[in-house]
Protein backbone atom coordinates (compact mmCIF):
# COMPACT_ATOMS: atom_id res chain seq x y z
CA UNK A 1 0.00 0.00 0.00
CA UNK A 2 1.27 3.48 -0.88
CA UNK A 3 2.13 5.91 1.90
CA UNK A 4 -0.49 8.19 0.36
CA UNK A 5 -3.21 5.58 0.98
CA UNK A 6 -2.34 4.40 4.50
CA UNK A 7 -3.46 6.76 7.29
CA UNK A 8 -2.03 4.53 10.02
CA UNK A 9 1.50 4.32 8.64
CA UNK A 10 2.85 7.30 10.56
CA UNK A 11 1.73 5.84 13.86
CA UNK A 12 3.13 2.41 13.16
CA UNK A 13 6.49 3.88 12.17
CA UNK A 14 6.83 6.53 14.88
CA UNK A 15 4.79 5.38 17.90
CA UNK A 16 7.84 4.13 19.80
CA UNK A 17 9.58 7.51 19.49
CA UNK A 18 6.60 9.86 19.57
CA UNK A 19 6.97 10.85 23.22
CA UNK A 20 10.74 11.20 23.01
CA UNK A 21 12.83 14.29 23.73
CA UNK A 22 12.38 17.35 21.54
CA UNK A 23 8.61 17.24 21.21
CA UNK A 24 6.70 20.46 21.96
CA UNK A 25 5.41 21.08 25.48
CA UNK A 26 1.61 20.73 25.26
CA UNK A 27 0.90 22.91 28.33
CA UNK A 28 0.04 26.11 26.42
CA UNK A 29 -2.17 24.18 24.00
CA UNK A 30 -4.00 22.54 26.90
CA UNK A 31 -4.64 25.92 28.54
CA UNK A 32 -5.93 27.40 25.27
CA UNK A 33 -8.20 24.47 24.46
CA UNK A 34 -9.57 24.16 27.99
CA UNK A 35 -10.63 27.80 27.78
CA UNK A 36 -12.70 27.08 24.66
CA UNK A 37 -14.15 23.74 25.75
CA UNK A 38 -16.99 25.25 27.83
CA UNK A 39 -17.25 22.06 29.85
CA UNK A 40 -17.02 19.70 26.86
CA UNK A 41 -17.38 17.15 25.52
CA UNK A 42 -14.20 17.42 23.50
CA UNK A 43 -12.89 15.48 20.49
CA UNK A 44 -9.24 15.22 19.47
CA UNK A 45 -8.58 14.08 15.92
CA UNK A 46 -5.31 12.09 15.66
CA UNK A 47 -5.20 11.72 19.43
CA UNK A 48 -1.88 9.86 19.23
CA UNK A 49 -0.40 8.99 22.61
CA UNK A 50 -2.63 11.44 24.46
CA UNK A 51 -0.11 14.25 24.98
CA UNK A 52 -2.92 16.85 24.86
CA UNK A 53 -6.00 14.74 25.58
CA UNK A 54 -4.81 13.34 28.91
CA UNK A 55 -4.09 16.74 30.51
CA UNK A 56 -7.47 17.99 29.27
CA UNK A 57 -9.21 14.98 30.76
CA UNK A 58 -7.33 15.56 34.01
CA UNK A 59 -9.10 18.94 34.21
CA UNK A 60 -12.44 17.17 34.34
CA UNK A 61 -13.37 17.41 30.66
CA UNK A 62 -14.95 14.48 28.83
CA UNK A 63 -12.54 13.75 25.98
CA UNK A 64 -12.88 11.36 23.06
CA UNK A 65 -10.42 10.64 20.26
CA UNK A 66 -9.96 9.40 16.73
CA UNK A 67 -6.70 7.71 15.77
CA UNK A 68 -5.63 5.63 12.78
CA UNK A 69 -2.82 3.87 14.64
CA UNK A 70 -3.60 1.21 17.22
CA UNK A 71 0.08 1.40 18.24
CA UNK A 72 -0.32 5.05 19.24
CA UNK A 73 -3.46 4.29 21.22
CA UNK A 74 -1.75 1.41 23.03
CA UNK A 75 0.87 3.84 24.28
CA UNK A 76 -1.82 6.21 25.53
CA UNK A 77 -3.60 3.33 27.27
CA UNK A 78 -0.40 2.60 29.22
CA UNK A 79 -0.40 6.11 30.74
CA UNK A 80 -2.39 7.12 33.83
CA UNK A 81 -5.94 7.92 32.73
CA UNK A 82 -5.40 6.55 29.24
CA UNK A 83 -7.86 3.68 29.67
CA UNK A 84 -10.73 6.08 30.37
CA UNK A 85 -10.64 7.95 27.03
CA UNK A 86 -12.80 6.41 24.28
CA UNK A 87 -10.96 6.24 20.95
CA UNK A 88 -12.38 5.32 17.55
CA UNK A 89 -9.73 3.62 15.43
CA UNK A 90 -10.07 5.07 11.95
CA UNK A 91 -9.16 7.80 9.51
CA UNK A 92 -9.53 11.23 11.10
CA UNK A 93 -10.96 12.65 7.85
CA UNK A 94 -14.01 10.43 8.34
CA UNK A 95 -14.57 11.70 11.93
CA UNK A 96 -16.14 8.31 12.83
CA UNK A 97 -17.94 9.49 15.98
CA UNK A 98 -21.38 10.95 16.63
CA UNK A 99 -20.97 13.93 18.97
CA UNK A 100 -22.08 16.60 19.38
CA UNK A 101 -18.90 18.20 20.72
CA UNK A 102 -18.31 21.68 22.11
CA UNK A 103 -14.74 21.52 20.83
CA UNK A 104 -12.94 19.53 18.14
CA UNK A 105 -9.21 20.08 17.74
CA UNK A 106 -6.34 18.96 15.54
CA UNK A 107 -2.82 19.94 16.63
CA UNK A 108 0.86 19.49 15.63
CA UNK A 109 0.26 20.15 11.87
CA UNK A 110 -1.69 16.92 11.67
CA UNK A 111 -4.26 18.18 9.16
CA UNK A 112 -1.40 18.00 6.66
CA UNK A 113 -1.09 14.26 7.26
CA UNK A 114 -4.18 14.00 5.06
CA UNK A 115 -2.18 13.98 1.88
CA UNK A 116 -4.68 15.28 -0.66
CA UNK A 117 -6.93 18.32 -0.79
CA UNK A 118 -10.17 16.32 -1.08
CA UNK A 119 -9.55 14.46 2.17
CA UNK A 120 -8.63 17.67 3.98
CA UNK A 121 -11.87 19.27 2.78
CA UNK A 122 -13.80 16.15 3.83
CA UNK A 123 -12.30 16.44 7.31
CA UNK A 124 -13.69 19.98 7.63
CA UNK A 125 -17.14 18.85 6.44
CA UNK A 126 -17.26 15.92 8.83
CA UNK A 127 -16.10 18.03 11.78
CA UNK A 128 -18.89 20.51 11.02
CA UNK A 129 -21.31 17.59 11.26
CA UNK A 130 -20.36 16.73 14.86
CA UNK A 131 -19.96 20.23 16.31
CA UNK A 132 -22.55 21.36 18.83
CA UNK A 133 -24.21 24.73 18.12
CA UNK A 134 -21.64 27.40 18.89
CA UNK A 135 -18.86 24.81 19.08
CA UNK A 136 -15.31 25.44 17.90
CA UNK A 137 -12.91 23.61 15.58
CA UNK A 138 -9.30 24.47 16.44
CA UNK A 139 -6.35 23.76 14.15
CA UNK A 140 -2.62 24.21 14.71
CA UNK A 141 -0.44 24.28 11.60
CA UNK A 142 2.73 25.78 10.19
CA UNK A 143 2.63 28.45 7.51
CA UNK A 144 4.44 27.02 4.46
CA UNK A 145 7.57 28.92 3.44
CA UNK A 146 8.39 28.51 -0.26
CA UNK A 147 12.07 28.90 0.60
CA UNK A 148 11.89 25.52 2.33
CA UNK A 149 11.10 23.78 -0.95
CA UNK A 150 12.81 25.92 -3.56
CA UNK A 151 14.27 22.70 -4.95
CA UNK A 152 12.33 19.58 -5.83
CA UNK A 153 14.67 17.45 -3.72
CA UNK A 154 16.52 17.94 -0.44
CA UNK A 155 18.95 15.81 1.55
CA UNK A 156 19.75 16.57 5.19
CA UNK A 157 22.15 14.89 7.59
CA UNK A 158 20.27 14.26 10.84
CA UNK A 159 22.77 12.35 12.97
CA UNK A 160 26.24 10.86 12.73
CA UNK A 161 27.77 8.58 15.36
CA UNK A 162 30.47 5.92 15.40
CA UNK A 163 27.77 3.30 14.90
CA UNK A 164 25.17 4.92 12.63
CA UNK A 165 24.26 7.63 10.16
CA UNK A 166 20.77 9.08 9.72
CA UNK A 167 19.80 11.18 6.73
CA UNK A 168 16.48 12.71 5.75
CA UNK A 169 15.47 12.99 2.10
CA UNK A 170 12.55 15.10 0.82
CA UNK A 171 10.97 15.14 -2.60
CA UNK A 172 8.45 17.90 -3.28
CA UNK A 173 5.54 18.12 -5.68
CA UNK A 174 4.89 21.84 -5.52
CA UNK A 175 1.87 21.69 -7.83
CA UNK A 176 0.10 19.20 -5.56
CA UNK A 177 1.50 20.89 -2.41
CA UNK A 178 2.81 17.51 -1.31
CA UNK A 179 6.08 16.09 -0.17
CA UNK A 180 7.29 12.64 0.65
CA UNK A 181 10.06 12.28 3.21
CA UNK A 182 12.22 9.31 3.99
CA UNK A 183 14.31 9.13 7.17
CA UNK A 184 17.04 6.59 6.52
CA UNK A 185 19.30 5.14 9.20
CA UNK A 186 22.35 3.03 8.36
CA UNK A 187 23.81 1.01 11.21
CA UNK A 188 25.35 -2.39 11.96
CA UNK A 189 21.96 -4.06 11.63
CA UNK A 190 21.26 -2.72 8.15
CA UNK A 191 19.12 0.01 6.61
CA UNK A 192 16.02 1.34 8.41
CA UNK A 193 13.35 3.40 6.62
CA UNK A 194 10.69 5.66 8.13
CA UNK A 195 8.56 7.21 5.37
CA UNK A 196 6.27 10.18 5.86
CA UNK A 197 4.16 12.38 3.59
CA UNK A 198 2.25 15.66 3.87
CA UNK A 199 -0.05 17.85 1.87
CA UNK A 200 0.64 21.36 3.20
CA UNK A 201 -1.61 24.35 2.65
CA UNK A 202 -1.73 28.03 3.51
CA UNK A 203 -4.11 29.58 6.06
CA UNK A 204 -6.28 31.18 3.38
CA UNK A 205 -6.72 27.77 1.72
CA UNK A 206 -7.84 26.33 5.05
CA UNK A 207 -10.32 29.20 5.38
CA UNK A 208 -11.83 28.25 2.03
CA UNK A 209 -12.24 24.62 3.09
CA UNK A 210 -13.87 25.80 6.30
CA UNK A 211 -16.25 28.08 4.42
CA UNK A 212 -17.26 25.26 2.10
CA UNK A 213 -18.06 23.18 5.19
CA UNK A 214 -20.25 25.91 6.69
CA UNK A 215 -17.60 27.15 9.12
CA UNK A 216 -16.02 30.58 9.42
CA UNK A 217 -12.77 31.82 10.91
CA UNK A 218 -13.47 33.33 14.32
CA UNK A 219 -9.93 33.84 15.67
CA UNK A 220 -6.37 33.35 14.47
CA UNK A 221 -3.18 33.64 16.50
CA UNK A 222 0.51 33.09 15.92
CA UNK A 223 0.76 30.62 18.82
CA UNK A 224 -1.08 29.15 21.77
CA UNK A 225 -0.27 32.25 23.84
CA UNK A 226 -2.55 34.31 21.55
CA UNK A 227 0.23 36.41 20.10
CA UNK A 228 -1.04 38.33 17.04
CA UNK A 229 -0.85 36.56 13.71
CA UNK A 230 0.85 38.59 10.97
CA UNK A 231 2.73 38.22 7.70
CA UNK A 232 5.87 37.05 9.53
CA UNK A 233 4.18 34.32 11.57
CA UNK A 234 5.57 30.85 10.97
CA UNK A 235 2.65 29.01 12.62
CA UNK A 236 -1.00 29.66 13.29
CA UNK A 237 -3.74 28.62 15.66
CA UNK A 238 -7.07 28.98 13.87
CA UNK A 239 -10.49 28.79 15.53
CA UNK A 240 -13.48 28.09 13.28
CA UNK A 241 -17.15 28.19 14.23
CA UNK A 242 -20.41 27.60 12.39
CA UNK A 243 -20.98 30.44 9.91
Amino acid sequence: MSIFDDPGLFGRQWAADYDGPGNPDPAAAVDFLAGLAEGGPVLELAIGTGRVALPLAARGLVVEGVEASAEMVARMRAKPGGEQIPVAIGDMADVPVTGPFRLVYLVFNTLFNLVNADRQAECFRNVAGVLAPGGAFVLEAFVPDPADFDRDEQVQVRAVTEDSVTIRVHRYDRGAQQFIRQTVTFDNEGVHLKPFAMRYCWPDQMDVMAEQAGLALAERYADWHRRPFDADSKDHISVYRAA
